[in-house]
């Protein structure tokens, strides 16, 4: 990996940031000795894993998501402080911390979306949809970490952590409103009938909003690399 990657300045204005860090240091100030961020960042994977059970669990039970809105909530815990606790304790590996914390982050949302596939709340068509769009953003975050020195955490001022209040708040809705967990809506396309849940729709403005960012983020980006690097005049 060229190191440059890891030395990328990073982009967080989400609504959250400025109390968020103030959190997560009085939580890494805090924290045993024995604790590593290695140990944080496989708390967040437990998270997941937690969260990708609530879902499924969730189709024999509404109250099973409350289990997937802890989930969120470790998740953020490992995942948000394990880069915090390094910094606090001037212990940073930015080469090997770069590498671990994207890749398990790959796996986790790897985890998290099929969990809710599986769910049969969402169908895993779609679920799957949304993970390759998100996927597709974050190599193209990635791509600007080595062109331009430039790692963007947040999108519309909204974040990893933001997006875990909104399924945590869409999970609450979901365990209280008897309806809402049961509502479904049969439909015909080209002679195709689809049965949607109400999951299925926050699933579609899920993607709708993700494709939006994705197609904005290229288009910007393309056109600052074009500035940067203009066409050779012909001779």
């Amino acid at each position: 990996m060229d190191g440059n990657k890891a030395d990328a300045v990073r982009i967080q204005t989400s609504i959250l940031n400025a109390a968020e860090k103030k959190v997560l240091i009085w939580l890494a100030e805090r924290q045993p000795k024995w604790m590593t961020s290695d140990i944080l960042t496989y708390i967040g994977t437990f998270g997941a894993i937690v969260i990708a059970a609530g879902y499924i669990l969730s189709s024999c039970d509404a109250g099973w998501l409350w289990l997937s809105s802890l989930g969120f909530v470790i998740n953020w815990y490992g995942d948000s402080l394990d880069g915090t606790l390094a910094r606090v304790r001037d212990r940073q590996r930015p080469i090997y911390g770069y590498y671990l914390d994207h890749t398990v982050d790959a796996i986790n949302e790897f985890i998290m979306v099929l969990g809710i596939g599986l769910s049969g709340l969402m169908h895993l068509n779609l679920a799957l949809m949304i993970l390759a769009l998100y996927f597709m953003l974050t190599i193209n975050v990635s791509i600007n970490a080595h062109l331009k020195k430039e790692f963007r955490l947040t999108y519309a001022r909204l974040g990893p952590t933001e997006f875990r209040v909104i399924m945590i708040i869409v999970n609450t809705l979901f365990a209280v409103i008897p309806g809402l967990y049961g509502f479904s809506h049969g439909f015909t396309i080209g002679g195709h009938e689809f049965v949607f849940r109400a999951m299925d729709y926050v699933g579609v403005v899920i993607l709708a909003v993700l494709s939006v960012i994705y197609l904005t983020s290229i288009v910007k980006d393309a056109r600052e690399y074009s500035f940067m690097d203009p066409p050779h005049k012909m001779n």
